[in-house]
């Protein structure tokens, strides 16, 4: 016992609510995701796309192709293993409403898309992470035609 008593919780900030420590690791890893597909020339347009059906951690442009890109932070083994059907359905129908929102499924030229993700094992303590992108990693998952009018 310390015999006194903080003005906050250790682990916090004072103000702020208090995060589950597997956002806070998750969060981490989507910028340190976002900031290396900087670097490969990518441009970031949205973080943490949210719909009812899913979330997409990071939407980019690579030249002439919209990226969706799931972004799998762990501490070992294979975070891209942790992408599974039913996640990458749930991906493929955010990515589906944000192209209706935006109207591009009826734009005069077909829009390129494609599903990346990003692993990212970080090390205990100060480690520098090791981050593979894997571009192209799953095809939109659902019904054939679903992309199209």
């Amino acid at each position: 016992m310390l015999g006194f008593r903080l003005p906050f919780r250790l682990g916090s900030l004072p103000g702020r609510a208090e995060r589950p420590w597997n956002r806070w690791f998750g969060d981490r890893g989507e910028r340190e995701a976002a900031r290396s597909l900087r670097r490969q020339g990518m441009t970031i347009l949205s973080r943490n796309y949210r719909t009812a059906q899913g979330e997409i951690d990071l939407i980019a442009r690579d030249r002439e192709t919209l990226v969706f890109v799931e972004v799998k932070t762990r501490r070992q083994g294979e975070p891209a293993e942790a992408v599974t059907l039913a996640k990458q359905r749930r991906v493929t129908l955010a990515a589906l409403h944000f192209l209706k929102r935006h109207g591009l499924l009826d734009a005069p030229r077909p829009v390129c898309c494609r599903f990346d993700i990003v692993a990212i094992v970080w090390p205990e303590g100060w480690g520098r992470p090791q981050i593979e992108h894997l571009p192209d990693a799953f095809e939109a998952v659902g019904p054939p035609g679903q992309f199209f009018r």
